[in-house]
């Protein structure tokens, strides 16, 4: 299962860098599709704020977000469906914690900024990592498949109020 995973998430990576954004939400929709799940309007426009975003939100969040357009969608409907695009690998579940989950659109493995002061979650550039990630094979006998790597620390605007 694991397996199956990390080959459909790197398909994935090499589909959604070539396509546009509709492209993307027929794929997902026939990614749903082929797993026997229904495409609802309410998993693609979950799907199409991650997308858009780079706030890395919780489910809360979303569903604040959302309410205005889906009047009748439950905060238990936001997190099944969050569930589920993350079982088909079209999102990935961020743990960096607060007590609560995040959620990225971004499934390649790259690390994240976490603010204490303010909450912020931000994407680094996985390129940063790439000396660390040679040198982690060359030391150990493991076949690297993913990594989760969070740096934590005070963001400019939480350092300006910090020195104040």
């Amino acid at each position: 299962m694991k397996r199956d995973i990390i080959k459909t998430q790197n398909i994935k990576r090499k589909i959604l860098s070539f396509m546009k954004w509709s492209d993307i939400m027929e794929e997902a929709a026939a990614l749903l599709k082929q797993k026997g799940l229904k495409v609802t309007p309410q998993r693609l426009a979950i799907l199409n704020l991650l997308r858009n975003t780079k706030e890395h939100p919780t489910a809360e969040t979303i569903y604040k977000k959302l309410a205005s357009d889906f009047p009748t969608m439950s905060l238990a409907t936001v997190y099944k469906t969050l569930e589920v695009l993350k079982n088909i690998g079209l999102i990935q579940e961020l743990n960096v914690g607060e007590g609560s989950f995040r959620y990225d659109a971004n499934t390649n493995s790259h690390p994240h900024l976490v603010c204490l002061g303010c909450g912020k979650v931000e994407d680094l550039d996985e390129s940063v990592l790439q000396n660390l990630i040679e040198e982690v094979k060359k030391h150990t006998d493991y076949k690297l498949v993913e990594q989760k790597l969070y740096f934590y620390g005070y963001c400019p605007a939480c350092q300006k109020k910090l020195s104040n």
